[in-house]
């Protein structure tokens, strides 16, 4: 049996993130556990490793910019690579409840600093060529989002913690949490037992899993979201054959998104990455590939991206979302087990606000304010009723 003052759930980007921040406070008798042989292999692995600041809800936008910062000094603070592009976010809106949304989080975004823009439709070739726009009504960019490595960020964070003094066990699967007087006070697992005060539930889609064996019912669903790469056009490669006689698609990592469909791609090396929300879905753990789900994806696919309905599909692969009844995450202590945290439930936008709710999570465990209102996040809120939730989900 060993001892340590904070034992982590989860060994994806937010459990990572959370035990970095604790190093850098100094709080190093941490343990961090993962049931995979190798860290991030749940859903951090699967994503399509997307950032940006245009969320509809303000408390997340402040998030992004906060994790958008780290991202953009990473190597030089953390020392890791995580191959960072800022190539921007162009939201296509087609309706006008949509546009008058997105007008609305535009406000609220350069009120707080982020350079966002609203894009008449004459404006949107010159960042995504071969796109078509029919019914296009606008678009919404910020140059700043982008792409980077979710393996790299978590490999990022997990490194550095264990340079510091932080325990990391890989291939150990939790199978109860031990509760005492309404206290935490210990993890077991296939490998043995761990004292502990405090319990931090970074599983992601398994969140909900983990809180029942304190006790704590979280409200955490897995949702499953596929993603694609398309091989390159055979002849001029993105140079050529687009619906205007151009480029047949961005020649940039632009991440492109019609925000009707929630259909979405970006350039991955000399292929295209997309994927698209399946409204038929139903919670599950199973991240099989359904490919039928291609035959949905192509006609929205053909009439925004043309030159995509005839490109062959490399591989595509799924992954889970962990959704909450509000689409935002759950910051902090969760239920009425003293010791017990949660940091889940980011539906869909875990990966790039890693950076910034690690450093909530670990200012709160070490007892020290974390400058930012955390209402938005709290695990009451859905005892409470209803809550404004993220509308940006993709």
């Amino acid at each position: 049996m060993t001892t340590f003052d904070v034992a982590i759930v989860g060994g994806g980007c937010m459990g990572a993130s959370v035990a970095y921040h604790l190093s850098r406070l100094g709080l190093t008798n941490v343990v961090l556990i993962e049931r995979e042989p190798t860290l991030g292999t749940g859903s951090t692995g699967r994503n399509a490793g997307g950032v940006r600041h245009q969320f509809s809800h303000e408390a997340n936008v402040r998030l992004s910019m906060e994790s958008i910062r780290l991202f953009e000094r990473f190597e030089a603070e953390i020392g890791t690579p995580i191959d960072f592009h800022q190539d921007g976010y162009l939201f296509l809106i087609s309706s006008d409840d949509h546009a008058s949304a997105f007008r609305r989080n535009i406000a609220i975004q350069q009120r707080l600093g982020v350079d966002v823009q609203w894009l008449e439709p004459r404006d949107i070739p010159a960042l995504a060529p071969g796109v078509r726009l029919d019914g296009v009504l606008g678009a919404a960019f910020c140059a700043r989002d982008g792409i980077c490595d979710p393996n790299g960020v978590t490999m990022g964070f997990a490194q550095a913690a264990q340079r510091a003094g932080v325990t990391i066990r890989r291939s150990t699967d939790v199978t109860g949490i031990h509760v005492e007087r309404g206290r935490v006070t210990g993890v077991e697992t296939e490998a043995g037992r761990i004292e502990t005060r405090i319990v931090v539930n970074a599983a992601g889609p398994w969140a909900g899993a983990v809180g029942r064996m304190a006790g704590v019912a979280v409200p955490v669903e897995p949702l499953r979201r596929h993603i694609f790469i398309a091989n390159p056009p055979d002849r001029g490669g993105w140079d050529t054959g687009g619906p205007d006689g151009g480029a047949a698609g961005p020649l940039s990592r632009v991440m492109v998104i019609d925000f009707e469909s929630s259909f979405y791609f970006h350039r991955e090396g000399a292929g295209l990455l997309f994927g698209m929300g399946d409204p038929d879905e139903q919670p599950g753990f199973d991240t099989t590939v359904n490919w039928p789900m291609l035959e949905k994806i192509a006609p929205v696919a053909a009439r925004r991206l043309p030159a995509l309905a005839d490109l062959p599909i490399a591989h595509g692969w799924a992954g889970l979302y962990e959704m909450t009844p509000d689409a935002m995450p759950i910051i902090g202590r969760s239920g009425d087990a003293d010791g017990f945290y949660t940091i889940a439930g980011f539906s869909g936008h875990g990966f790039q606000h890693a950076p910034a709710a690690g450093r909530l999570l670990a200012d709160l465990i070490a007892g020290r304010d974390p400058q930012f209102d955390l209402t938005p996040f709290a695990f009451a809120r859905f005892a409470a009723g209803a809550t404004l939730g993220e509308a940006n989900v993709v």
